[in-house]
């Protein structure tokens, strides 16, 4: 029976191993083998998918030339955390060819290549015994460069390297750079690419960018200057991980697919809107990264920002990204600059268990910090649709429990129940438990005076009781969507900047120590005046009532 491809790559493998070995007749045998094995020259092309039990699901069109992925800074905790393990789940699905290359590129040097796949294995998840070769099998995609990220001529030996991988397909392949870096070295990594690392004719390049993008609007405006001297716009993926999120993406689908929101989504119908997201941990000896941070440019001004503009966008003229994205612009563009009076920020100390140290008594935070680790705030959109209506961003750590949330309240219909209704509330949960309820006032079941009693129930989808499907990991999620090129849910240059103008101005006073944050005991909802700043804004919080998930 004739050979299949794979077949004949190996037993072509080995054929040549054996003669290295005979030929040259080193002491060492094992290791000569795994620096043979760890060089470029040995290239073998992945199985079908097919026997591996995998059906393609990506577009034809990427079968056209080889894929190449490249993760600067491969030996980093959020590649191995994040990156490849959603590049192995798309794998895994056959969302991406089963032939992609998947390279590495750090500064640390590694000896043995073999090895260091394994170093990811443990971030791969669970997999089902009959499996395990798929697992194999991508982990012999992984090779590796060592490199710097500001010389060119490591980003040279990095583009030799990608030719010999890419030689089957004639040198043509499509190279997909992520940026799993800090956002100093983006330059000069992006420089190097430029130069020396750019695929040959026929192929595409497309860079992912992982936050934070700058410090305020002037950092983050040089950035996107930098940036766009080296490559176009469509060739820039910046990467917000809660636009990945299966919730937040279904914003849109929800307002614009749905009449019965669509035709209410408006400061006629709607009192107030609470975008949260709350963690319980705290900063876990990462206060020293965080310090130079703090709530607000960690979450708030990235995260929730994006959140927000999905929520308040006007109806995008088609689903194209730029159409999207454009509406996210305008809506951005009428937010005011928040301003001191409008927040409350707060700093944790203790909790009563002693379980979680104060934030001031992480030894990496400088000592008397006003960095906040938990922010309230009142913003105002001044446009037609909703001027007078308060969008209440929250965000902290340390919390008494965690979610991620949207609140959109609704007024209260005031005649014939008069007290005895209460307001409807649209409750989307992004994490966890994925959701999507409507708070209702209802009668009472029975008879007698209990026919003219209410109580507060709700319409509940909660995803994991509808759907029988695995929720897609955010990185999963948008990593595809790069290697598609669809730009939807990533963010726009100008996007950016007019995100960092609605909190530049209460970021630098924080900067100067201009604004003292409120201590809160950890494990508590955060400081007593953030609950003031809510109530005032309109917000009614109704007692007895408590969504039950039923998961």
């Amino acid at each position: 029976m004739p050979k299949d491809t794979y077949t004949a790559a190996v037993d072509n493998l080995l054929d040549e191993l054996r003669e290295a070995v005979l030929t040259s007749r080193p002491e060492n045998v094992p290791s000569f083998l795994q620096q043979r094995l760890s060089s470029a020259h040995f290239v073998v092309e992945a199985p079908p998918a097919e026997s591996l039990g995998i059906h393609q699901k990506y577009p034809a069109a990427l079968n056209e030339k080889a894929l190449s992925i490249v993760v600067l800074g491969i030996t980093g905790d959020l590649a191995k955390k994040k990156t490849i393990p959603a590049l192995f789940k798309l794998f895994r699905e056959g969302l991406i060819p089963t032939c992609s290359h998947i390279v590495g590129y750090a500064r640390s040097e590694v000896q043995n290549l073999a090895a260091f796949r394994e170093t990811f294995t443990p971030y791969l998840g669970k997999v089902d015994p009959s499996k395990e070769l798929v697992i194999s099998h991508f982990l012999s995609r992984i090779t590796y460069v060592q490199g710097s990220y500001d010389k060119v001529e490591d980003f040279t030996k990095l583009d030799q390297h990608l030719r010999e991988i890419e030689a089957p397909s004639q040198n043509q392949g499509n190279r997909l750079f992520y940026l799993a870096l800090p956002p100093t070295v983006f330059v000069g990594a992006c420089t190097g690419i430029r130069q020396a690392a750019m695929p040959q004719t026929g192929g595409w390049v497309r860079v992912i960018v992982e936050k934070p993008f700058g410090r305020d609007t002037a950092s983050s405006n040089l950035l996107s200057q930098q940036l766009s001297a080296l490559f176009s716009e469509n060739q820039i993926f910046r990467i917000d991980h809660y636009l990945g999120k299966e919730m937040v993406q279904n914003i849109v689908t929800t307002r614009f697919a749905n009449r019965v929101f669509a035709s209410l989504w408006n400061n006629n119908n709607i009192a107030n809107v609470q975008i949260t997201f709350k963690e319980k941990i705290g900063t876990e000896g990462r206060g020293g990264y965080f310090d130079n941070f703090g709530i607000i440019r960690d979450v708030i001004q990235n995260h929730l920002t994006q959140i927000l503009a999905l929520v308040g966008m006007e109806k995008p003229r088609s689903l194209n990204a730029e159409d999207i994205r454009d509406e996210k612009v305008a809506l951005l563009r009428c937010v005011e600059p928040v301003k001191v009076s409008d927040c409350v920020l707060g700093q944790y100390t203790a909790s009563p268990d002693g379980k979680i140290p104060g934030y001031l008594e992480d030894p990496t935070v400088p000592k008397g910090s006003k960095c906040p680790t938990f922010a309230i705030m009142r913003l105002n959109i001044n446009n037609d649709r909703w001027r007078n209506v308060p969008f209440i961003i929250k965000a902290g750590k340390a919390l008494e429990s965690k979610a991620v949330s949207i609140r959109i309240q609704f007024h209260e219909e005031v005649r014939p129940f008069l007290d005895k209704t209460q307001r409807n509330e649209l409750v989307i949960r992004a994490q966890p438990n994925e959701s999507m309820y409507i708070k209702i006032t209802t009668k009472t079941p029975g008879l007698g005076m209990q026919a003219m009693d209410t109580h507060q129930t709700e319409l509940d989808l909660t995803y994991q009781n509808r759907y029988q499907v695995d929720l897609p990991d955010a990185y999963e999620s948008l990593i595809s969507e790069a290697i598609f090129g669809s730009s939807t849910n990533f963010v726009r240059s100008d996007e950016l900047e007019a995100a960092w103008e609605i909190f530049t101005p209460l970021l630098h006073a924080i900067d100067r120590g201009e604004v003292t944050p409120t201590p809160y005991v950890a494990g508590s909802r955060g400081p007593a005046e953030a609950d003031k700043l809510t109530e005032a804004c309109g917000y009614r919080r109704y007692a007895g009532y408590q969504w039950d998930s039923k998961i």
